[in-house]
């Protein structure tokens, strides 16, 4: 045993390791923000799900992070569970590249490539080129890890009880599908097991009919990282980590029965295209992952409705907001029309906006849990996302802005400026989530005059926010005199909370230490969020009186709220 390099193994693989992360990070900062929109847009059918999983898998370098990410958009209702198994079993395949990667050998130039990232990671200033310099640098230290790794592991075969240990693994299949499924669960990397079993069998340590069944334990073990991650978790995380773990069972006891059959077919492939030994394991897991989705894929509407039977109980509702009205032809050729389609777009907006304040106030109240609080940035993703849309679309119309009538001109601005606020009140509300699981995550809460306060200043903001959407459809000046009123009152309580704070925490009443500090940040935000519901009315009021001052409109005695 002390003849074995295990600094060489143990450290070689840390860095083979450290080299997918890395490349991976790099990768997914290459791809950018757009990343989720991408795979929004071009998930429609099971073929370009699956499509969307390998790429996706190919940037994430784990399929892991893509299942972890569809959880996300299966929660936030951007897709369904049919099209999240086509991402799943997209992602089976995109795991395949890694071993490909690995088969290739280029080992005699994996520092070069280190060199090549990490010159371009310290010397050079612009982004783009650094997060490619990060793909290189992990690329390079994946092939120096895994070459320094082989080294070690190649003296293995030399030593007694490995050669047991390959003779067992040979004739036990199913006790090797095992010891795979272990390995991959306690590095929660079914390209590192592959990594590792490619290096043995091109040590020849091992043979390939031992090597296959390493290769179908880690199809299985790399599904518990998705399983501990839903514990617990949304129904939604549960039932995409139950297609995954399914999908990926039945796949590798299809293959371990399959075992003398396929284990002939790689071999005469093989010998036929005169492949490495590395090559041959990863020709394997191609063929492998290949047929198991191919086989799959006519039968995945039943096997997700297996799932949810498998998994029972009711989805949470989210918000959805319909842009399908959004015609960038019609913004072309008749500019009012669009106008008020992206009216109708702001509005449905606006009930997204409304119903968020809702559940935010009741994430403070039940108190929130874990589906709540990723309803709420699911929510708050939608709203960013449509802000960006509809802008995007009214920008596109002013820029016909010689066919415009003033009023169209002004219909642009004034839907401009309430998407802007109705977008930063979105924020707005997501902060005060944020600061309800902080004083949660402390085990703490606000006293019960401080809720009494908070819960009337929400509910106030409710009636405020149904004021300003009346006035940004009727531009009618009583409601929104009687908004600028509530506007007032608001800003009283909030100074009659912060006053009753300080004579609280005076008192030693505030008992928790997070809740007393985040209460002035908590009433200040809602002040905030209702002068954004004024923002939107006073738009709406004064948007074609530019020449006259607000105050100069209203009538004597009242002051307009900036």
């Amino acid at each position: 045993m002390g003849s074995i390099s295990w600094d060489l193994i143990l450290g070689g693989f840390a860095l083979f390791m450290f080299g997918i992360s890395f490349m991976g990070d790099g990768l997914k900062a290459v791809a950018g923000d757009k990343l989720r929109d991408y795979i929004d847009k071009y998930t429609s059918t099971t073929i370009s799900a699956v499509l969307i999983g390998i790429v996706l898998t190919i940037i994430m370098q784990s399929s892991s992070a893509s299942i972890a990410i569809t959880i996300g958009l299966v929660r936030a209702g951007l897709m369904n569970l049919s099209q999240a198994a086509g991402i799943v079993m997209g992602a089976n395949i995109g795991t395949t590249v890694t071993s490909f990667l690995i088969g290739l050998s280029i080992d005699a130039y994996a520092m070069y490539i280190v060199f090549a990232g990490g010159m371009l990671i310290c010397f050079s200033k612009n982004r783009k080129v650094n997060y490619w310099g990060k793909v290189l640098f992990g690329f390079g230290l994946m092939f120096y890890g895994l070459s320094a790794m082989g080294d070690g592991l190649a003296a293995l075969k030399e030593m007694p009880f490995f050669e047991q240990f390959a003779i067992s693994m040979a004739n036990r299949p199913w006790l090797a599908m095992l010891v795979g499924v272990a390995l991959t669960a306690i590095v929660q990397s079914s390209a590192a097991t592959i990594g590792v079993v490619q290096k043995l069998y091109q040590a020849s340590a091992i043979t390939l009919g031992a090597s296959l069944p390493f290769m179908f334990g880690a199809n299985i073990g790399t599904t518990v990282t998705g399983i501990l991650a839903s514990l617990g978790g949304t129904l939604a995380a549960r039932r995409t980590a139950a297609l995954h773990t399914v999908f990926n069972i039945i796949g590798t006891l299809v293959g371990m029965l399959l075992l003398t059959p396929f284990t002939a077919i790689v071999s005469t492939l093989s010998t036929a295209m005169n492949l490495n030994p590395m090559m041959q394991i990863a020709l394997a897991n191609i063929i492998f992952k290949v047929i198991t989705t191919v086989l799959f894929l006519p039968i995945l509407r039943p096997y997700t409705e297996l799932i949810k039977k498998i998994i029972p109980g009711q989805e949470v509702e989210h918000m959805d907001i319909d842009i399908g009205d959004l015609d960038a032809n019609v913004a072309d050729v008749l500019p009012s029309a669009a106008i008020a389609a992206s009216t109708q777009t702001i509005l449905k907006m606006s009930d997204v906006v409304r119903q968020d304040i809702i559940m935010t106030k009741d994430y403070l109240n039940k108190p929130g849990t874990e589906d709540d609080a990723e309803v709420l940035h699911q929510n708050e993703a939608l709203i960013n996302k449509t802000d960006k849309i509809i802008t995007e679309y009214l920008i596109k119309i002013q820029q016909n802005h010689d066919g415009m009538s003033v009023m169209d001109m002004e219909d642009v601005r004034l839907n401009l400026e309430v998407v802007k606020n109705l977008e930063r009140m979105g924020d707005l509300a997501m902060n005060l989530t944020e600061f309800f699981t902080m004083v949660a995550a402390d085990k703490g809460s606000f006293t019960e005059e401080a809720m009494k306060e908070i819960n009337t200043m929400f509910d106030h903001l409710v009636d405020m926010m149904d004021d300003s959407t009346e006035v940004f459809v009727t531009k009618n000046m009583d409601r929104y005199l009687e908004l600028e009123e509530k506007e007032t009152k608001m800003d009283k309580m909030e100074v009659d909370a912060r006053r009753h704070h300080f004579k609280r925490m005076a008192g030693n009443i505030c008992v928790s230490p997070v809740a007393s500090s985040v209460y002035c940040d908590v009433i200040g935000t809602l002040e905030r969020m209702a002068d954004h519901a004024c923002n939107i009315a006073k738009s709406a009021i004064f948007e074609t009186q530019d020449d006259i001052s607000p105050d100069e409109l209203l009538p004597e005695g009242f002051t307009h709220h900036s």
